[in-house]
């Protein structure tokens, strides 16, 4: 993640796709990383991340605005990556990215991109047209954000729950 002023943030990918071998290539990461980026806080993901609700849970004080999910999610699970999402941005009371690559791999295995921003009642605010290429600039409502979480406090009254590795 590059903020305005070139500092990088990273984020080490946690959970490591087994049906691709990636176990047998990486190690996986630690915690997430939550950065702050102009008055936001925004939780980092990849990919697989997306499958694991407990990891992303919005439990911290603050709690996060916006969830970015960088992928790598193929054609054939498209169902699974845009419910998932929605969910996300849902059981959080966030704004969800996810960022989708589109084309085919070096295995010929398309991709179809469906690149979205979701809202935290889980309406999509901007989606790239499947398999296009796009670029789209959006304006999260901070405010709007902060009143519903107010009116709506779902957070105030999530479980906790320990990551053990």
């Amino acid at each position: 993640f590059v903020k305005p002023d070139g500092e990088v943030e990273t984020y080490d990918k946690r959970h490591l796709f087994r049906f691709a071998k990636e176990n047998d290539h990486y190690t996986r990461g630690g915690d997430g990383n939550v950065v702050e980026c102009r008055g936001w806080r925004i939780l980092l993901q990849i990919c697989f991340d997306l499958r694991f609700p407990v990891f992303s849970r919005n439990d911290a004080q603050p709690p996060y605005d916006l969830a970015l999910y960088v992928a790598n999610w193929p054609e054939v699970r498209r169902h699974p990556w845009n419910t998932l999402l929605l969910a996300r941005a849902i059981e959080n009371q966030c704004y969800v990215a996810g960022v989708n690559r589109v084309g085919k791999d070096g295995n010929g295995l398309p991709y179809s991109g469906d690149s979205v921003v979701v809202d935290p009642k889980g309406e999509v605010i901007s989606r790239v047209e499947p398999s296009q290429e796009g670029l789209e600039t959006i304006r999260l409502d901070w405010k709007a954000l902060a009143e519903f979480r107010a009116k709506f406090p779902v957070l105030v009254d999530a479980d906790m729950f320990v990551i053990r590795d």
